[in-house]
């Protein structure tokens, strides 16, 4: 497993940009996939984005295409989430997730797969 720990939320107006990172220690020789998921208060931990150990692989849930996007930089252990014309629903707690010594995922979208998660990192963004 690899220990990950993100960093980058804070407040945010509406219609701003903010850059979440996700910096990833431990067993990180082997590769390993990398996803971001978000929870706000009283709902379940939704789905946002997922990248593959090269980056040459990236899905995004619906309401996030366009204004958001992941990237990662191996030689700094390090995965991004860019975020872009925010709104208020986007107010959540954002965490990373990776599935240590997998290039990919047989479904990005599933909890399951992943075996390491940050600790979160609050984003909120005022109207």
């Amino acid at each position: 497993q690899v220990l990950l720990v993100e960093s980058g939320g804070g407040l945010v107006q509406a219609g701003g940009s903010l850059r979440l990172s996700c910096a990833a220690s431990g067993r990180t020789f082997v590769s390993y996939a990398m996803g971001w998921f978000r929870q706000a208060p009283g709902k379940e931990r939704e789905f946002v984005a997922a990248i593959s150990w090269t980056g040459g692989s990236t899905q995004y849930a619906d309401s996030m295409k366009g204004r958001f996007t992941i990237s990662r930089d191996n030689a700094k252990n390090t995965v991004y989430l860019q975020m872009n014309s925010l709104k208020p629903e986007d107010t959540a707690v954002y965490y990373c997730g990776a599935r240590s010594g997998s290039r990919w995922f047989g479904d990005p979208t599933n909890r399951a797969e992943y075996n390491s998660w940050g600790q979160g990192t609050q984003v909120n963004v005022s109207s």
